[in-house]
């Protein structure tokens, strides 16, 4: 088994699609020579050609249609947007054409196309490029979210993501890149809708995805070391099918909850967890489910400040430490 980076994770499983199927090309804007903003898609251009890796023009909105009217056409379009506060710009493509066709339709036409994209902040690229948006895409019926929080589950669910027909929006983590996890070398997916839980306890469950996963997996271990507190960690791994089951199974067993997310408090998803947990397993709660989640502000370009606004282990420690 390979222990091998978030990114070379998601590198390697682009590469397979491409060599295994010449309906798959990429498309995003300096994913050709560059390489990708996050050299994910680095060396592309020369293995597989411009044909197949197209460099495109700052126009977000024509690179999602583009990508949509491909897939419509019975292509496999991977479509890469820099950081998913552009998504912004595409927005009626995505909410209104890529969600919608196959029912609109009647089931005559499917939409299978991956939007690649990168969500969160941590480094210092302030208000504009530091937003954690998965969870307003996770709102739409039509679309797949995948958020996933190690290299494992990265090559799973993409490979599961080009299996689809359906649009998925494939959500990526900078601070995740380069993370390193063991990946088995055998063929394998990570299907949509199933949470796992990435550490077992019995005191308290902590639900999270994306990056939070990592910062409730530490945040765990310090309350083992630190308060005598075993905290079970689940995983969602997608927030479009939602896994509320494996949250809520774990929630029967600890009797008291944390969800944890980066985006803003107002709004955020981790208010629908928390709802749905909340309505399957009330009678099994020691008290109401606790919420960490970003500050409600613009994200700082202060580091300092920054820091503040994203929640670290010390703010799921204070959650998980509240009486019941």
């Amino acid at each position: 088994m390979a222990i091998i980076t978030y990114r070379e994770a998601i590198s390697g499983a682009l590469r397979e699609a491409l060599q295994s199927d010449p309906k798959v090309f990429l498309m995003g804007e300096d994913i050709g020579d560059y390489g990708g903003s996050y050299a994910v898609t680095k060396g592309f251009i020369k293995e597989f050609g411009p044909q197949r890796i197209r460099d495109m023009p700052i126009a977000e909105s024509v690179i999602v249609g583009t990508g949509i009217g491909a897939a419509m056409a019975g292509m496999r379009p991977i479509v890469e947007l820099m950081t998913i506060n552009f998504s912004l710009l595409a927005l009626d493509q995505i909410v209104n054409i890529a969600s919608k066709i196959h029912y609109m339709s009647g089931g005559q036409v499917s939409v299978p196309l991956v939007i690649r994209t990168v969500s969160g902040g941590g480094n210092q690229l302030a208000a504009t490029h530091s937003q954690s948006l998965e969870g307003w895409f996770a709102c739409l019926p039509g679309l797949r979210v995948a958020v996933p929080a190690t290299p494992y589950d990265a090559r799973g669910l993409m490979r599961t993501a080009l299996k689809d027909k359906n649009p998925t929006i494939f959500v990526e983590h900078s601070l995740l890149y380069s993370l390193k996890g063991e990946v088995p070398d055998e063929w394998y997916t990570v299907p949509f809708g199933k949470a796992e839980v990435k550490r077992p306890g019995k005191d308290v469950t902590i639900v999270s995805y994306l990056r939070m996963t990592q910062v409730a997996l530490r945040a765990a271990e310090r309350l083992a070391q630190e308060h005598g507190i075993q905290a079970e960690v689940v995983d969602l791994r997608t927030l479009r099918p939602l896994d509320v089951e494996t949250a809520v199974e774990s929630v029967k067993k600890t009797n008291k909850c944390v969800v944890v997310e980066e985006t803003w408090r107002t709004g955020g998803f981790g208010a629908e967890i928390v709802g749905r947990i909340q309505e399957a397993a009330f009678d099994s709660l020691d008290g109401p489910v606790m919420r960490v989640a970003g500050k409600d502000v613009p994200m700082p370009y202060s580091r300092k400040l920054e820091l503040t606004a994203i929640p670290n282990e010390d703010d799921i420690i204070r959650a998980v430490k509240v009486p019941a």
